[in-house]
């Protein structure tokens, strides 16, 4: 296992986590729709059984697929007393039976659905979750989101506490924003962080690692396997387990 700078789980906390049931723990309040600011109709998956006190996770999806990303990944979330929303951004598709809703009207009004367009329906998921949170919001990407992840909470102090970014990369080029633009936000998170990514992506997670500040940061990448985005941490994946053990501590740390 490489994982610099994770801390391993203590055994009390994977002990409380494996005693709760993640089929049963929490199932999906229900499908939410919220407006970006420039009109867009965002519609989301809310797995928010807990108090609002719990920390709140905003999950945002890889590219070409759907909040579907999470339909396994929100309960699980919520069996570690973590309440979540799962999005899907404008920029995205079908996965696991699941419509791009955000995709649908987006294209229905005519607007852009490259990469960085997403950010407007993460910002929204954001601004709902502060206003129904009073504990920590976190935000967790996958693939393009984990990156644009970063960027947001870059950008806006104050409207995320915390960011789980799940194979990030540079992945904007095309759009413009230069070569080292995600290492040039993560340079200037003052939030914790949890990266993690496949073996085959070590260096390039490692990279962006390494431009975060020191402090609250941690890293982990398996020594081989793994799959690309939150995929890694379907059951059907194997080594999903250690994934899902960095997620745990990395939660549990954010309420001592």
């Amino acid at each position: 296992m490489n994982a610099k700078g994770f801390l391993p789980v203590g055994a009390a906390i994977l002990a409380a986590c494996a005693a709760v049931s993640c089929a049963g723990a929490g199932a999906s309040s229900g499908t939410i729709t919220i407006r970006a600011k420039d009109g867009v109709t965002v519609t989301a998956d809310l797995y928010a059984p807990h108090p609002p006190e719990a920390p709140f996770v905003v999950l945002c999806h890889r590219a070409n697929w759907s909040r579907g990303e999470y339909a396994e990944l929100g309960p699980w979330l919520n069996s570690l007393n973590a309440n979540c929303m799962a999005l899907d951004q404008r920029s995205g598709g079908k996965i696991n039976g699941v419509d791009n809703k955000t995709l649908l009207d987006a294209l229905s009004r005519g607007k852009d659905t490259g990469y960085p367009s997403a950010e407007e329906d993460i910002k929204a998921a954001l601004d709902y979750a502060k206003k129904r949170a009073k504990g920590k919001v976190v935000l967790w990407g996958s693939s393009y989101s984990s990156s644009l992840a970063l960027a947001i909470a870059a950008d806006n102090p104050g409207l995320v506490d915390a960011v789980v970014s799940v194979s990030p990369g540079e992945y904007f080029r095309e759009y413009g924003l230069g070569g080292d633009w995600v290492k040039e936000h993560a340079a200037r998170l003052a939030v914790p962080v949890l990266i993690m990514a496949p073996a085959e992506e070590r260096m390039q997670a490692a990279s962006i690692f390494e431009s975060v500040p020191e402090g609250n940061k941690k890293l982990y990448v398996p020594e081989t396997g793994g799959r690309h985005g939150s995929e890694a941490l379907w059951s059907k994946t194997p080594g999903n387990a250690a994934y899902r053990e960095a997620v745990a501590g990395f939660l549990a740390a954010l309420s001592r």
